[in-house]
């Protein structure tokens, strides 16, 4: 590997440990928070909310699920704020059929969900275990008996134990291995699933499972991280695949977190930085998914003896570039980039120390998209923050700053939609508080409280103002 890209991949390390340097914005008057803003959203536009399988479910042994990676990084020392686990988490295994009746009371229109794959395939291989088929299929029918339609993503992270022991994602057999896991699900769940989403956030598992490490399967290696990124793509590819060849009338897309970059001045150094740094963060997974190429100044940046670039083969491309129906986009921070390729806050963080509170970004993101890569139907599968909520005496949550963020962020969506961006919908991260990754159960990012000691669901002020936008149609 090139000694640039060494030092670059460093540099993106230590900045995804530490977090941005974040900088106090200028004070100004703001709305009150659920002041409406009179911003009408298009009919036909969908209002809903999202979650993952490994911060949600609980039920870790039960009805023959394997071990995932998560599970085993989870209950290591050390590797998780309070040492806290997902085994019960917010115990959604039990409790899916009452959670189904809080999202029809708040008015979801999609629910996202993804699915646990060794609730499916214990191993990561072989016949499905159909006590876990049946749970998605009971939760898929329940939504469908309250009006929600199911977006379903294939990998949300949890990736069986038994295939990270021959190799995990750096193993490109794994890649096909995922695409047996979604034929499965495609002949199973293929006829109530309208939308499939292939991987979340490969960039995230890149990042973090393999740069820095405080995520599973925690093995920083920045030279693996990359053929990573290659083997998840190709998976994706091989889904959507499977997917036409599957023949159900469904539609599929990736679900890619997006963050714009930024020069942190007007140097002609920072500009370049930046357009690395969007290369790494950007341009390396909308390529290869819509133009069937990598970024060329990632490759040069990488180095043509890296592993990413032993292992690209003749044809890859072409799968990773099988045509989608739509694109999944995660927005929760910008980036503004220096000469030297570090990166420095200019806005107001929240309690996650990584993420600057931008709305602006969203827009800029999502124009960029359709800018660049066509008219590209797009749904938001996430964005939100973290809020220090807590039970008021009178038995209420007041996260008022969950209002004020979701409302700008909308506000962002609004005025890309009427640039033309072919924004579907729009889902909030999260429909309840969960399983916080390397976090734990200290950050809350839900509309629903969960008081985890007795599993007690409590609708925020945020879950009722968002229930007036969905029944308004409007911000």
């Amino acid at each position: 590997m090139a000694a640039l890209s060494r030092r670059h991949l460093q540099r993106r390390a230590e900045r995804s440990a530490a977090g941005p340097a974040a900088a106090e914005p200028p004070q100004q008057l703001r709305p009150a928070p659920e002041r409406p803003l009179g911003l009408h959203f298009p009919d036909g536009f969908q209002w809903g909310a999202a979650t993952s399988a490994y911060q949600i479910e609980g039920g870790a042994k039960e009805d023959g699920r394997g071990e995932s990676i998560w599970d085993t990084f989870s209950h290591t020392p050390g590797r998780i704020r309070g040492d806290d686990n997902g085994d019960l988490a917010a115990d959604h295994y039990h409790r899916y059929d009452a959670d189904l009746d809080l999202m029809r009371d708040l008015g979801l229109h999609s629910y996202r969900f993804s699915i646990s794959w060794p609730r499916i395939q214990p191993d990561g291989t072989g016949a499905p275990n159909q006590r876990g088929v049946d749970f998605y299929r009971r939760l898929v029918d329940g939504l469908l008996d309250r009006g929600i339609a199911p977006m379903a993503t294939l990998f949300h992270w949890d990736l069986p134990q038994a295939l990270q022991d021959t190799g995990g994602w750096e193993s490109r057999d794994v890649a096909y291995r995922f695409a047996e896991y979604a034929e499965i699900l495609f002949r199973a769940l293929g006829d109530t699933v309208g939308v499939w989403l292939t991987i979340n956030e490969p960039k995230t598992v890149v990042q973090n499972g393999y740069l820095t490490g405080h995520h599973a399967p925690g093995l920083p290696d920045p030279d693996a991280a990359y053929l990573v990124a290659h083997h998840l793509q190709l998976a994706h590819g091989l889904a959507v695949q499977a997917l036409r060849a599957s023949r159900t009338a469904c539609r599929i897309g990736p679900a890619l977190n997006l963050h714009p970059c930024y020069p942190a001045d007007d140097s002609a150094g920072a500009a370049a930085a930046a357009r690395l740094y969007d290369g790494y963060e950007n341009r390396l997974y909308l390529d290869s998914i819509f133009q069937a190429s990598y970024p060329a100044d990632v490759l040069a940046d990488l180095g043509p003896d890296s592993r990413m670039a032993r292992g690209i083969r003749d044809g890859d491309l072409q799968i990773i570039a099988a045509p989608v129906d739509l694109l999944a986009v995660q927005y929760y921070t910008p980036f503004y980039v220096t000469a030297d390729g570090t990166t420095v806050g200019r806005w107001t963080t929240s309690e996650a120390d990584w993420q600057q509170i931008y709305p602006d970004g969203m827009f800029d993101v999502l124009t960029r998209v359709h800018r660049d890569y066509g008219a590209v139907p797009i749904t938001i599968t996430e964005n939100g923050l973290p809020t220090p909520d807590r039970v008021g005496a009178d038995g209420t949550v007041d996260d008022s700053g969950r209002i004020l963020f979701l409302r700008d962020h909308l506000a962002a969506v609004h005025r890309a939609i009427g640039t033309g961006v072919p924004v579907e919908s729009y889902h909030v991260w999260s429909l309840m508080d969960n399983f916080e990754w390397a976090e734990g159960y200290e950050q809350r990012w839900g509309l629903i409280y969960v008081d985890y000691p007795s599993q007690r669901r409590i609708l925020k002020r945020s879950a009722h103002w968002y229930r007036r936008v969905i029944a308004e149609h409007a911000v």
